[in-house]
């Protein structure tokens, strides 16, 4: 035991100095990114330390992206918000050689699990058949599938909001919800059970339950989470609503896999469930195979963010009476040019609907951010500026929609202000204009449906049943404010999200002129 001693205190220089290393090795490479992070200059430090910053930003983040925008608006910039992770604005002048780094380096997975807190939630937000499915199946199929899609359409203003003589009032959150879950649900499930009650409920409470929770989780401080989200009753619904989804979905899943396997040779269904059972066997990944998981994705994907763009197009429509008369005259003149029907081509030709919905989305983005991405891995700019590993880097989209060196008079808005920029370019600019300013299109001016290889895959599908949900409602239907109300409805703001009031009403009647 003496010899032991004696040897270990003889040898307690090298030791203490090989422990020395192995810190060393451990907190300086952790010490260079904190320095390289607190050189970032932090946006709305008038307001206090991180605690009152990041209660400022869940309070609605608009004038904090506005504010870091303007004053730093070639640089990089800090915000504090509800992540646990350090968040970095970016300019986006940047947004070509970000989306050019591998997912290895900047992830938009991690990124989206941990806004949407799927640690708590428990749900999958990247499921590899489904963009899959989207590209290769839905996107080419709404060439034929249009002409579907508008009857669904149609029938379902009917059902949902009943021609009248006289001016009927409805909640419009309520109605056109209702509506694009069972549109969407027409191409996800199939007939058998986009009009069935229990689906849409399920589809519908599902969306809505995994806000709550992500909201809930939000406002609870990051070092509660881990011991107190589960006891959340906004949790337990989520989790209890994705059961039932389960067992809902379950019996049609065997059926159409049943029919299938036993070599049916009648008309095979054409939608994303029957794509998804033929595409499964080509994927491994368990989520891919869970059917009631990949569904309950593209639910979620497809309801929230279509109901809450046509609903912000349904209040500016109500709240642009003068607008209505000449969406009603470019729509009644493309469908006479196209035997009646939406087709591909009549969407295409309806240059001022797609204007308006493009300068919807401008003056009302569902998020004040876009191109979130989780940093798995530092890198360099091109101004040499380093962003280190672990941080989550964004681009300010609401400051972008109102910088009005890029947008003239930006607070105003203009249903036609994109018809105008391709108009007045000529030629090859013209066309080049023209391919820019689309309601889809995705470059560093126009991020709602993000920016380089991740854009939103969907966002084709959702553009066209918009179209034809606002262009079946202006054909037969006079619609406007509630009585004693003569402004736009404002948006709720909540930390980067701004979405329609659900709770107001809006008029319709059968239309008269």
């Amino acid at each position: 035991m003496a010899q032991a001693l004696e040897l270990i205190t003889g040898r307690l220089p090298v030791i203490a100095a090989a422990i020395l290393v192995c810190a060393a090795a451990y907190l300086l490479p952790r010490l260079a990114n904190l320095v390289r992070l607190y050189n970032i200059p932090v946006v709305g430090k008038e307001i206090g330390g991180e605690e009152k910053r990041r209660n400022a930003y869940l309070a609605g983040a608009r004038k904090l992206y506005n504010d870091g925008y303007k004053k730093f608006k070639d640089t990089a910039f800090r915000i504090s918000t509800s992540r646990t992770s350090s968040v970095i604005v970016l300019p986006p002048k940047y947004l070509p050689e970000l989306s050019k780094l591998p997912d290895t380096v900047l992830s938009m997975t991690a990124a989206v699990d941990e806004s949407m807190e799927t640690k708590y939630l428990k749900i999958d937000t990247y499921i590899p058949v489904v963009p899959h499915l989207i590209t290769r199946q839905l996107t080419p199929a709404l060439i034929r599938l249009n002409p579907m899609i508008s009857r669904e359409v149609s029938e379902l203003l009917k059902i949902e909001i009943p021609p009248s003589d006289d001016w009927k009032e409805y909640n419009a959150h309520d109605k056109l919800l209702r509506i694009i879950t069972q549109v969407s649900g027409r191409l996800f499930v199939g007939p058998e059970l986009s009009r069935n009650e229990t689906y849409i409920d399920t589809a519908i409470n599902y969306t809505m339950d995994v806000m709550k929770g992500q909201r809930a989780v939000q406002k609870m401080r990051p070092w509660k989470r881990p011991f107190m989200v589960s006891k959340m009753p906004e949790i337990k619904n989520l989790y209890k609503r994705i059961d039932e989804a389960d067992a809902f979905l379950a019996p049609l899943v065997t059926l159409r896999k049943k029919m299938t396997s036993e070599g049916f040779e009648g008309e095979r269904p054409d939608d994303m469930l029957q794509w998804l059972i033929d595409a499964q066997e080509k994927f491994d990944d368990p989520v891919s195979r869970d059917t009631a998981k990949v569904q309950l994705g593209l639910t979620f994907a497809a309801i929230h963010t279509t109901t809450l763009t046509a609903m912000n197009a349904f209040y500016n429509l109500a709240a642009s009476q003068e607008f209505v008369g000449v969406l009603r005259q470019e729509i009644e003149q493309v469908l006479a040019d196209n035997d009646g029907l939406f087709t591909s081509r009549a969407l295409q030709a309806m240059k001022k609907l797609d204007s308006f919905l493009k300068e919807t989305l401008r003056m009302n983005p569902a998020t004040m951010a876009a191109f979130q991405r989780k940093v798995l891995q530092p890198f360099s700019l091109t101004n040499g500026q380093q962003i280190p590993a672990g941080v989550t880097v964004e681009v300010p989209a609401v400051a972008v929609n109102f910088d009005p060196t890029i947008f003239p008079e930006p607070e105003r808005f203009d249903p036609l202000r994109f018809t105008k920029v391709v108009e007045q370019a000529a030629g090859s600019e013209g066309t080049k204009f023209a391919a820019l300013n689309q309601f889809v299109s995705v470059n560093q001016n126009s991020l709602t449906f993000g920016y380089g290889r991740h854009a939103c895959p969907g966002r084709f599908f959702a553009a066209n049943e918009i179209k034809m949900l606002i262009g079946h409602t202006v054909l037969h239907y006079d619609i406007k404010l509630v009585d004693g109300v003569s402004d736009r409805y404002p948006n709720l703001e909540f930390a980067h999200m701004s979405i329609p009031d659900p709770s107001k009403n809006l008029l319709f009647r059968k239309r008269t002129t």
